[in-house]
């Protein structure tokens, strides 16, 4: 159950906010420390390893780990209702997951990697994921509304259409590894010899390199541009709302898709309107009179000005509901309500004719048109009887 399990950013040793870098750095240490390799028959060690494989699994993906900032275990967990992935699986977009880091780390401690750890860095990789955040006005969010956002990342290179090769040129076998994608050393530690094996840094692991490198990208296959993407962003968004635009990340590698770019809305805040969730709030000043009599009054919305009556007698910071009048709700498409709130304004600088006015119509008041302070009186009386 969600209520027995730590939080995640404390199972890996980490604080909330910490970069993808960090969190890939914590999950070394701590898998490390207690792979069952290393902790053989030790049950707790175990236990610890597939809480940091699963605390990894969430912070690591993009999508999750925004689920799991706001709502918690019950944003990733599928039997809440919030639409979270399970717990295996994919490790989000930019170039590897679980298996990459084991590879990396458990794999070529012990001497493992050779021909599948190539392969699988010679396959198609998912580019990063990108984040960007967006600020629209509060009626944009209401109602909806198409914009574009300007961004500078990473492209595919037009040149050589992301091999990184001069075009005509061809790859040759890497002179640093002979082919073999990795470098090996051998080291003592208090644990025994290992043999360390490492990725070439010549060809990335891929045991070939550019016969010449393309001139427009140096042979990395990308180009950093500044580039114009469109954005629908729906009625009825909120605050940190998320906006995925799939494949507008930057590009992936061995032919692997783009990643996917992630639009954080902040939206303004309104002179007159308050939200709460899909509905509005607004308080309205009326005078006396008004509130005496009763009224009808002229009530702003976000997209008219409609009559609403209030009766005699109305009471300050009175609420009246507008059925439909709040905020489209994303999910059902129904708007929520407008909720009005008046607010008694007494008068201010009045002259003298004025005040006998005020004056005269308060003497001909008896306590019986006051019905909250003829009840406090009759408190009072009654507590210092």
């Amino acid at each position: 159950m969600a209520d027995n399990k730590r939080d995640y950013y404390e199972v890996l040793g980490i604080k909330k906010g910490a970069t993808e870098s960090e969190i890939k750095s914590a999950f070394r240490k701590k898998a490390m420390e207690f792979h069952p390799d290393r902790n053989p028959g030790d049950k707790a060690a175990e236990d610890r390893f597939k809480e940091v494989n699963e605390a990894y699994g969430i912070l690591s993906d993009a999508q999750k780990k925004d689920k799991y900032d706001r709502f918690g275990h019950a944003g990733v967990d599928p039997s809440a209702g919030f639409g979270g992935g399970g717990y295996g699986g994919g490790f989000g977009g930019g170039g590897g997951g679980f298996e990459d880091i084991f590879g990396d780390l458990f794999g070529n401690m012990f001497g493992g990697g050779g021909a599948y750890s190539q392969a699988r860095r010679n396959s198609p990789h998912k580019g990063p994921d990108l984040q960007k955040s967006f600020r629209i006005s509060f009626e944009e969010a209401a109602f909806g509304v198409k914009k574009n956002i300007v961004l500078t990342k990473y492209v595919t290179c037009q040149p050589c259409g992301g091999s990184g090769a001069e075009e005509g040129s061809q790859k040759k076998t890497c002179p640093n590894c002979n082919g073999s994608g990795e470098v090996r050393s051998t080291q003592r530690t208090p644990f025994g010899q290992f043999t360390n094996v490492q990725a070439c840094q010549n060809c990335g692991g891929t045991g070939q390199v550019n016969e010449k490198s393309c001139n427009e990208c140096s042979g990395s296959g990308k180009t950093r541009k500044q580039v114009t993407i469109a954005v629908d962003v729906p009625a009825g968004v909120d605050n940190d709302s998320v906006i995925s635009i799939k494949g507008q990340g930057e590009p992936g590698t061995n032919g692997g898709p783009n990643g996917d770019l992630y639009v954080v809305i902040a939206v303004e805040p309104h002179k007159l309107f308050k939200r709460k969730g899909t509905d509005l709030w607004l308080e309205m000043p009326i005078t006396f009179d008004q509130a005496a009599l009763g009224a009808e009054l002229v009530v702003p919305t976000l997209k008219e000005k409609v009559s609403y009556k209030i009766p005699e007698g109305t009471q300050p910071d009175t609420v009246f509901r507008l059925k439909g009048r709040g905020i489209k709700n994303l999910r059902t498409g129904k708007n929520g309500d407008m909720y009005v709130k008046v607010i008694l304004e007494v008068p201010t600088k009045l002259n003298q004719k004025q005040k006998k006015s005020v004056k005269d119509m308060g003497e001909t008041l008896d306590a019986n048109a006051y019905s909250k302070g003829k009840s406090f009186a009759a408190s009072v009386k009654e507590l210092f009887r």
